[in-house]
């Protein structure tokens, strides 16, 4: 049949199914993509942002074991090339005089609703130790990244952004 001779309800009823054909597609897609984020979560690697000059400062890799989250410093941006690797001279225990590359400065943290709570996080340059949460954004390209004393009202909250697979760890932002 040539389509001038297909009746118009036939035609009506063909263009209807395949739109709502499409919309469905759609739909199962956006939800795929949703659930994609979701389920990778925080997991994978996030760009640091000094809280004084604004630049990146450094790439921490977030993997996931036994439910928790911990994370190590994978790399370190803006760095001088003349400049000896930095290390963690005022943090205590093991962690002294080791090198803050490849170091665990975030650890214990489990889902709690929409975020990850009860963790800890370290300040390589002050050594300090604080309570950490962190809140995933809704599109999954940031963090919320909270270190805390005792209660999370006394703290400071960095955003951190997640490192695209396509600029993996050679990023030179200055």
């Amino acid at each position: 049949m040539r389509p001038e001779t297909i009746p118009i309800r036939s035609r009506q009823k063909f263009l209807w199914r395949s739109a709502v054909t499409v919309s469905l597609v759609s739909a199962f897609l956006c939800t795929a993509a949703l659930a994609a984020i979701d389920a990778r979560g925080p997991v994978g690697k996030w760009r640091t942002i000094d809280d004084d000059s604004g630049k990146p400062r450094a790439i921490v890799e977030i993997d996931s074991s036994d439910g928790e989250l911990h994370g190590k410093i994978v790399k370190l941006l803006n760095q001088p090339a003349d400049a000896p690797p930095p290390v963690c001279d005022e943090c205590e225990g093991p962690r002294h005089g080791k090198p803050v590359l490849g170091m665990t400065v975030l650890w214990g943290l489990a889902k709690d609703g929409d975020e990850w709570t009860d963790g800890k996080i370290l300040d390589p340059e002050s050594g300090d130790v604080y309570d950490a949460s962190i809140q995933l954004s809704e599109d999954g390209q940031t963090l919320k990244v909270r270190g805390y004393l005792g209660i999370s009202l006394l703290g400071r909250t960095q955003t951190w952004q997640r490192v695209s697979t396509t600029q993996g760890e050679d990023e030179r932002q200055g």
